[in-house]
């Protein structure tokens, strides 16, 4: 293949696949994949404040469960010394009121349990809640792939087959014919190269003077258009007059 030719179908290839880049883009299992995304991300981050709102909650539990053993023990060992000091009516009476104290110190242990033990199954559920959430998120993410997969075969097999002749294509062009065709398909949106038909090239459409059309065919087949600085094809210009 030409250099010219195979910049021409280079192209073409670059073009068809934008388009087909586009549409796979476009198409709405895309748009329903990213909405998933976003909510797993979403949920990551939601995920990890439970969990750790969760652990401190147990924390705040056990030590709770700790404090309320401690009282409970040491209300024992009150009434344990009230029944040794049974007839020193004074330290008896000390003893009473320090019962009394520790009675009201596991009442309000036992308050802040129950509160501590409904915060925490509060926590558990939101957990368990969020875990259920990511499964079906998970789901809805697989179905909507393989939907996309399945809609998406042919143009993708289009895209393989483009390719793969993009390599072909590319062996039959110089190196620096190809860096000025990746400058000028960036600058452009992949308009890069155009035709010379006569003395109008093909994109711009600003017909040449004759000077400087006579100048281009004395040039190399591949030049630049002097207009809107396109990658200009010669070859064949004269036939198309």
């Amino acid at each position: 293949m030409e250099e010219t030719q195979a910049l021409l179908r280079l192209q073409e290839i670059d073009l068809e696949l934008m388009r087909l880049n586009t549409t796979l883009k476009s198409m709405p299992q895309q748009k329903k994949l990213a909405a998933i995304t976003a909510a797993q991300k979403n949920l990551a981050g939601k995920m990890k404040q439970i969990i750790g709102q969760r652990k401190d909650a147990e924390m705040e539990l056990d030590d709770n469960e700790q404090a309320h053993e401690r009282t409970v023990n040491r209300i024992g060992e009150v009434q344990g010394e009230a029944q040794d000091r049974a007839r020193d009516y004074r330290g008896v009476r000390d003893l009473e009121a320090h019962l009394t104290a520790l009675a009201k110190q596991l009442e309000k242990i036992e308050f802040k349990h129950n509160e501590l033990e409904a915060n925490l199954e509060k926590l558990l559920k939101a957990e368990q809640n969020a875990t259920d959430l990511g499964k079906r998120l998970e789901e809805e993410r697989a179905a909507q792939q393989k939907s996309l997969d399945d809609s998406s075969s042919e143009l993708m097999a289009r895209v393989r087959v483009l390719a793969t002749e993009r390599k072909q294509v590319m062996s039959a062009i110089s190196d620096e014919v190809a860096k000025t065709y990746a400058k000028s398909a960036k600058r452009f949106g992949g308009l890069a190269v155009e035709r010379l038909k006569g003395n109008v090239p093909s994109t711009c459409r600003v017909k040449l003077q004759q000077g400087i059309f006579n100048e281009l065919m004395r040039g190399p087949l591949i030049a630049e258009c002097p207009y809107c600085h396109r990658m200009l094809v010669t070859e064949g210009a004269l036939a198309d007059e």
